[in-house]
């Protein structure tokens, strides 16, 4: 009796694990534009960010899978990012691209952008309590950017207090890494 009581028990909460997953509906499941919309309606609403007709549902699946990892610095998995391990992951995975590994070393990358001219999957920079860069995220539209904070794996808002006061610049790839990432070739830059 005791046995069967715990394999109930564990269907229960098996169940009940699966139920909490989160799922996004996928548009590469059926390539309808139906399926695409759905997904880019959801992902939407959960990120706070209008995904229009060109956004890169990719990036944005890629994020939300993301979300709640948490941060362990120098990591580069699931048990556990830092910002610039994030951002490398995303650009490998979602661009196929390969950058630099630290936040500064990724800054070396980019063109600088101001805040009121950011595009999705521009970069943003961060000194946080510091002289020099601390801190990179991506840019995900509406003021919202993915990073990985002390946190985990989080989408935050650049107008925010903590963010607004230390952001340091914007920055989109320089048009040497740009031309490479369009031509399908992959960046190493190490």
């Amino acid at each position: 009796m005791r046995n069967f009581i715990i394999a109930i028990a564990l269907l229960i909460s098996a169940a009940s694990v699966q139920a909490q997953t989160k799922s996004i509906p996928s548009a590469t499941t059926d390539n309808s534009d139906d399926q695409e919309s759905l997904a880019k309606t959801y992902l939407s609403q959960i990120m706070g960010v209008a995904l229009s007709a060109t956004s890169n549902l990719k990036l944005f699946e890629f994020v939300h899978e993301w979300v709640g990892t948490p941060y362990r610095f120098g990591g580069s998995s699931r048990r556990g990012i830092d910002c610039s391990g994030f951002t490398k992951e995303i650009y490998a995975k979602v661009f196929n691209l390969t950058i630099k590994r630290s936040s500064r070393d990724i800054f070396s990358m980019v063109s600088p952008v101001r805040k009121d001219e950011l595009k999705e999957g521009d970069l943003v920079f961060f000194k946080i309590r510091s002289r020099s860069i601390s801190h990179v995220g991506v840019y995900l539209g509406n003021g919202r950017f993915a990073h990985a904070s002390n946190k985990g794996v989080a989408i935050s808002n650049l107008e925010e207090g903590y963010y607004n006061r230390y952001f340091y610049k914007g920055g989109r790839l320089m048009a040497e890494y740009q031309q490479q990432l369009e031509d399908g070739g992959e960046v190493v830059s190490e």
